[in-house]
């Protein structure tokens, strides 16, 4: 097969972009031809794959995206002009989009349903807004009823959401499993083993970073600080009470900017109680080293760092609106702050889960979740879904 990848943005440590990186090379393994189209890249680039950088620029991302779109179907057409038709006289190149767009064969479902957001989310003068009608839009060109676009979604909240609001689209809608990478699978999974992991990796995080070696750990990993709920874990934080937050340390890993974020924990009075990093490639020594992981996303298509946590043994405590949520509930390894959000509740689960941690059994149950097989499947199940969807085939 000859496979259009189109993603607006790559770098390592993004969700979307690791779940992309992951099924392209499933796909490239099963030698199948790449072409990548991005607006921007960053990180090593896979071998045998060409990648296109678009030339364009503008001040918004509403422009941006009008212009990436408007580019690459240009380079499309000109490849497909200059190219001789297949046999049975059919272009036979399959376009899978990681961001919803006009075009698409086939969309990975990276993202939450915008027109769910948008109504529940936002005050009714959102809809005259050019943002709104832009991303609107493009979410009707994947999932409206003049629609052929297949695609792939990860969790139960979001096959809800678009039926809802498309219901044409049930029909090419179709599940996903866990997309655990194999280096998250523990060969041994016994409480002993997680407390010499445990052990090794806070001494080297504690060395670099300062942290006291007393402290109990809290830690959310995530790109986005404003969708992942950052204000809402710093505000959580500096709601324990003394006797509780003099021992807590809360470290936030990931791509966003943490001047406002830092301004925001001096003002609670937990400056000193903070650290945030950039996204790192230790992720399994950070999990390990951690004693709670605390994700009050406002909205998580998935979520793939709580379902690492919890096979991990890292206890979690998340909102619903979390995707993969619903892995803690079945491992029952850890809690969940039920929707619609408070931060009353959220504050006081944060609490009554710091004093259980001593006693609780959620790491134990946590490793014994991560022995299922089918945690680890997404980018096998997602190249088997591309190839079934192959332009010019019956996808019946």
């Amino acid at each position: 097969m000859n496979l259009v990848f189109i993603i607006y943005s790559y770098f390592p440590h993004g969700g979307q972009q690791r779940d992309f990186m992951r099924i392209l090379n499933e796909c490239r393994a099963r030698g199948h031809n790449i072409t990548v189209y991005t607006l921007k890249w960053t990180g090593d680039k896979p071998d045998g794959v060409t990648i296109h950088l678009a030339p364009v620029k503008a001040l918004t991302r509403t422009r941006l995206y009008k212009k990436f779109t408007r580019w690459f179907e240009k380079e499309i057409t000109n490849q497909s002009e200059g190219q001789h038709e297949s046999q049975n006289g059919v272009d036979n190149r399959t376009i899978v989009g990681f961001n919803k767009m006009p075009g698409l064969d086939v969309y990975y479902a990276a993202d939450p349903c915008f027109a769910e957001m948008a109504a529940t989310q936002r005050r009714s003068y959102y809809q005259y807004t050019s943002r709104f009608i832009h991303f609107s839009a493009y979410e009707e060109a994947v999932f409206g009823g003049d629609s052929s676009t297949e695609i792939l979604y990860l969790s139960p909240q979001q096959r809800a959401a678009f039926k809802t609001y498309y219901p044409e689209c049930e029909s090419r809608l179709h599940a996903l499993p866990a997309g655990l990478a194999e280096d998250r699978r523990l060969d041994d999974r016994s409480l002993e083993r997680r407390e010499a992991r445990k052990k090794a990796a806070r001494e080297k995080l504690n060395s670099e970073l300062n942290i006291s070696e007393t402290a109990t750990l809290v830690m959310q990993i995530g790109s986005g600080f404003k969708v992942k709920g950052v204000d809402r874990a710093l505000r959580t934080i500096a709601s324990l009470p003394l006797e509780t937050h003099s021992n807590v340390h809360y470290l936030l890993v990931g791509s966003g900017k943490p001047a406002p974020y830092l301004r925001r924990a001096k003002k609670l009075g937990i400056a000193n109680k903070v650290t945030i990093v950039g996204g790192r490639d230790d992720v399994p020594d950070l999990l390990a080293a951690a004693d709670l992981m605390l994700h009050p996303a406002y909205r998580e298509s998935a979520g793939y760092t709580l379902l690492e946590a919890v096979v991990a043994g890292l206890p979690v405590l998340a909102t619903e609106t979390c995707g993969y949520a619903y892995h803690i509930v079945q491992a029952n390894a850890g809690a969940v702050c039920p929707e619609p959000f408070s931060q009353a509740s959220l504050n006081k689960m944060l609490l009554d889960m710091l004093e259980q941690l001593p006693t609780a059994k959620w790491s134990a149950n946590g490793l014994a979740y991560g022995a299922e097989d089918s945690l680890y499947t997404m980018p096998q199940a997602a190249a088997d879904l591309i190839e079934r969807f192959e332009s010019g085939t019956p996808r019946g």
